[in-house]
């Protein structure tokens, strides 16, 4: 058999096994040499496997090795509902081209649920926490909107109870949707302020329906979120700079940014936030600010921040090429901007801030020296003056941005 020919079919199984699949799926199954799956896969297809059946290894092989020694044969691989929604599919196309492969899907444990609830998939949110912080679905927590999410198990709904009513959308109604599809599918709902679910089957999709109380911590979709949703100690980008700095930025979808003295962490949170395909480095030599930066990832919903502590350039070293790098504004030498400079790929975007007349200087040699766009950002904020009120001038900001050639 060529390499090219349709070798591999992955075929998507529910919890009603055999009897919801096609005739298509059973017998590429039945035909299989050799079957993967999960061991509860395989004990839902046990009566059509005539081949050979082997479960994942633990730890997981995200490199496939076994399927990919394979080639050639008939091999089966047995996932969840749909393959390619956060499942095995994804992992497999990375490694066999598509063109080799056969794919049956289920439905998706999202279609069951939204099916049960009544809900549009496409006026949803959707996010799966399997095996991921249940963090990342602080960016979600909107009143009014309501959110799927995949669990890891069956203390899963109860972790995202307690985060909801820690943040302040205890109101919010919480609908547990287990094995679907399935002879033992039951559905329950409760709030998240009196959930007292138990024997939950691990097996399960959480249904968030949001309402928030007046103190509850939501956080805005635009850039330049308040200055007090971030844990600081005064080194922060404050929220109107901040804004413009990422519009200077200018986050496109995956882009890995440095962030250079980051101090709180909230340029690279906010780059994170623009979308959830943002990756972002944030490097920081003061220990305490570095060890703040991660509690202010946490608190944000995206813990996939990378913190490196240690001081610029040498704590460069060793890190993935970034497509864009911002330097933050009290002052640094040549050596770090050179650094960064020397470290971005063509087409790369550098953005550097300066409060201090040595950074301001070093940017207008850099400006005189490469080009680019210089900018004075100068804010004043209303303050009290005895009985009246005033404008108190913050310090002013120049920025310089650029991309390398």
């Amino acid at each position: 058999m060529r390499a090219s020919s349709k070798w591999l079919s992955v075929v998507g199984i529910g919890e009603d096994g055999v009897s919801g699949l096609g005739d298509a799926a059973k017998r590429l199954v039945a035909e299989a040499e050799i079957v993967f799956g999960g061991k509860r896969h395989l004990a839902l297809a046990a009566s059509l496997i005539k081949g050979k059946s082997r479960a994942w290894p633990s730890p997981f092989d995200t490199a496939m090795r076994e399927v990919i020694a394979l080639r050639g044969q008939r091999v089966c691989v047995l996932a969840s509902g749909d393959p390619f929604l956060h499942g095995v599919g994804v992992t497999l196309a990375r490694q066999v081209p598509v063109g080799e492969m056969i794919v049956i899907t289920a439905p998706s444990a999202f279609s069951l649920a939204a099916s049960r609830l009544g809900w549009a998939l496409q006026d949803i949110e959707t996010v799966s926490l399997h095996g991921h912080a249940i963090d990342l679905i602080r960016p979600l927590l909107q009143s009014g909107r309501r959110v799927l999410a995949l669990t890891s198990d069956g203390d899963g709904p109860g972790a995202v109870a307690a985060l909801l009513a820690q943040l302040g959308f205890g109101r919010s109604r919480l609908t547990v949707l287990e094995a679907l599809g399935g002879p033992d599918e039951r559905i329950r709902t409760t709030s998240a302020s009196e959930f007292v679910l138990e024997n939950i089957n691990p097996l399960n999709v959480l249904a968030l329906e949001l309402e928030s109380d007046r103190e509850a911590r939501i956080l805005p979709l635009t850039a330049g979120r308040p200055d007090d949703l971030f844990e600081h100690d005064g080194q922060i980008t404050k929220s109107e700079i901040r804004a413009m700095t990422l519009a200077a930025l200018a986050p496109r979808r995956g882009e890995l940014l440095w962030d250079i003295g980051a101090g709180s962490g909230s340029i690279s949170i906010e780059w994170m936030l623009a979308d959830p395909a943002m990756r972002a480095v944030a490097i920081e030599e003061n220990a305490e600010r570095a060890a703040r930066i991660r509690r202010n990832a946490t608190a944000f919903g995206v813990p996939g921040l990378t913190v490196v502590e240690g001081a610029a350039p040498a704590a460069l070293i060793g890190l993935p090429t970034p497509d864009v790098i911002f330097i933050g504004g009290g002052g640094t030498d040549g050596g770090v901007m050179d650094a960064a400079i020397s470290a971005l790929p063509a087409g790369g975007r550098l953005v550097a801030n300066a409060v201090t007349l040595e950074m301001e200087g070093l940017l207008l040699a850099k400006h005189a020296e490469l080009g680019g766009d210089l900018v004075r950002i100068a804010i004043s904020r209303e303050t009290a003056i005895g009985s009246m009120s005033g404008w108190r001038p913050a310090m002013p900001v120049t920025q310089w941005s650029w991309v390398k050639p």
